[in-house]
């Protein structure tokens, strides 16, 4: 009999009252936000600064992402099952899916097998609303910025051709990209150009995942760029007086979700940027929340470790003065195989020692980066039926050689049970080897040289070039003051360089900045490397093709 399928296992699991996975937390029934039986709100006066700071925070990341999939999330909801099943207090503290991956390419980002969080269906959805309250919020203030242009007794005299700020839908629709607004003639608008952004890539996203409470929301909201008048005057949105009506359409969103895991294991969901053009960690509320809650919290940073684990590390950390007690690297024999070369999915699953020996460079640079945070990783060599125990002993002699110790990962087959072994590994680990987290570079430090820092030491790249378009604009940015503060960078999840195709550990190479955006409100700026876009497309054949729903309301190819 065939394994089955992820809506198969989420579909026919036993799922408890939200209520029961509250109460072992210690927050009150009546403290609770229903959304139906299985979700709900947890207020903010559950975030305890004094217990947060004695709990183990555990970092989830992985190796460059391939096709053949590495399983992070998966890896983080069955660690905390089992970290549960040898007797920690953990909570899971998640991401929420976009519905961009969702109905493209990606899928959702439940987990898979046996190790998901549910409601499988409600969470790779629609969900509580968040995404929709920053979607709504994020084209309030575009809708005031064209209000502005309108209005000629109460205008602030922007520069249409300077605005930056851009519209946004939860979907992967590259039609949206470029677009021009304001036409129908004198009633309908100033004739611009403008463009969407998935909500995940929105600025309001970002500035949700990193505030401390509404004062701070409100100030980050207030502080976001929009472009500049004729007289070249910096406009924000605190400007037009946005900051307030933004913050009320959050004030839901602000507050994480809690759900369960398959074994009814407590997880909070809360905020999802992507990794490669946003920040790509869960709200620093939501960990703090985690962090009250239990005494250990498992947390996963999106794609890579160059990407998302950096960015925690040096953005998210910052801004929530977070220290992780462990890094994790995900990692599969499969994936591997494709930093080995074999990039054809008939590959994927074919035993190919030689392959390994090649991919295995892609796991040793981060694990050298793990190092050279102040981490002893450990590695979770996510395991699947087609690995050969020749090459799993193999990656684990490797690893050893790095002082690090790789363990099977069996949660996906065998949910917490599978993840016993790793979770006693990993306590041990954290209870002899205490973590010594330090940042790469100082938010003082030039803009060049926390460019530099990332690109040499964590990519592995020998040198940076910008484009004349990235020098104009980096003029600007030390220009409006904002040099000090942390980067994003955003570069593709499928390589260490800048190049897609460069898969493995790629050497002697060199990236490029083609310009550069910055966040005011949410804190960050962003250089940006390649072919990036913040729009994503559809493939060929999107994942929404092979989806359906019965008369009786049953939902079939989610995943």
């Amino acid at each position: 009999m065939s394994f089955p399928s992820d809506i198969e296992i989420a579909n026919r699991a036993p799922i408890k009252h939200i209520r029961e996975i509250a109460e072992p937390l210690g927050i009150l029934r009546d403290d609770l936000e229903y959304y139906g039986k299985y979700k709900a709100k947890i207020p903010l006066s559950y975030i305890d600064q004094g217990k947060a700071k004695n709990s183990k925070l555990i970092l989830v990341t992985a190796i460059n992402p391939t096709p053949a999939g590495e399983g992070k999330t998966t890896v983080s909801v069955g660690l905390c099952d089992g970290l549960n099943r040898i007797g920690k207090k953990a909570i899971a503290v998640l991401r929420e899916p976009s519905l961009g991956p969702v109905f493209g390419i990606k899928g959702g980002a439940a987990g898979g097998g046996y190790a998901q969080v549910i409601p499988m269906v409600d969470i790779n959805l629609h969900f509580t609303g968040d995404f929709s309250a920053i979607e709504k919020a994020n084209n309030l203030l575009s809708a005031l910025i064209d209000n502005n242009l309108q209005n000629r007794k109460n205008s602030l005299g922007i520069d249409p051709r300077t605005i930056v700020w851009k519209r946004v839908i939860d979907m992967n629709d590259r039609a949206l990209r470029n677009i021009v607004v304001g036409l129908g003639g004198l009633n309908h608008g100033v004739t611009r150009e403008e463009g969407f952004n998935i909500t995940a890539a929105s600025e309001v996203m970002a500035i949700l995942c990193l505030c401390q409470d509404f004062e701070d929301l409100k100030k980050r909201l207030g502080n976001i760029f929009i472009g500049y008048t004729y007289s070249r005057q910096p406009i924000f949105a605190k400007d037009l007086n946005a900051q307030g009506a933004m913050a009320i359409l959050l004030k839901d969103a602000i507050k994480p979700n809690l759900v369960q895991t398959l074994e009814g294991s407590p997880a909070i969901l809360h905020g999802g940027p992507f990794a490669n053009i946003a920040q790509g960690t869960n709200t620093i509320l939501a960990t703090k929340m985690g962090l009250s809650l239990a005494d250990y919290v498992v947390t996963e940073a999106g794609f890579g470790a160059d990407l998302g684990a950096e960015k925690f590390l040096h953005i998210k950390c910052h801004y929530g003065n977070l220290s992780p007690d462990a890094y994790v690297i995900v990692a599969t024999i499969r994936a591997l195989r494709y930093h080995g070369g074999l990039t054809k999915k008939e590959d994927f699953d074919r035993p190919n020692l030689e392959a390994v020996s090649h991919g295995i460079e892609n796991l040793k640079k981060h694990i050298e980066n793990g190092y050279a945070f102040g981490f002893h990783p450990i590695v979770a060599l996510n395991h699947f039926a087609s690995d050969d125990p020749e090459e799993i002993q193999y990656v684990i002699q490797e690893c050893a050689k790095l002082g690090v110790k790789a363990v099977l990962a069996e949660e996906f087959a065998k949910g917490g049970e599978g993840m016993e072994n790793f979770a006693k590994s990993l306590v041990e680990l954290i209870e002899s080897t205490p973590s010594a987290f330090k940042p790469l570079y100082q938010p003082s430090d030039s803009i060049e040289n926390k460019i530099h820092t990332i690109a040499t030491k964590v990519y592995g790249a020998e040198r940076v070039n910008y484009s004349q378009r990235a020098k104009a604009q980096l003029k600007t940015i030390y220009d409006l003051g904002y040099d000090h503060l942390p980067v994003c960078m955003a570069k593709t999840q499928k390589s260490l360089s800048d190049d897609e195709t460069k898969i493995g550990r790629p050497r002697n190479f060199t990236i490029t900045i083609r310009e550069f955006e910055f966040a005011a409100g949410a804190g960050f700026i962003i250089p940006v490397l390649g072919d990036m876009m913040r729009m994503p497309g559809l493939p060929s054949t999107p994942a929404a093709e092979l989806m359906d729903i019965d008369a009786l309301g049953g939902i079939t190819g989610l995943s």
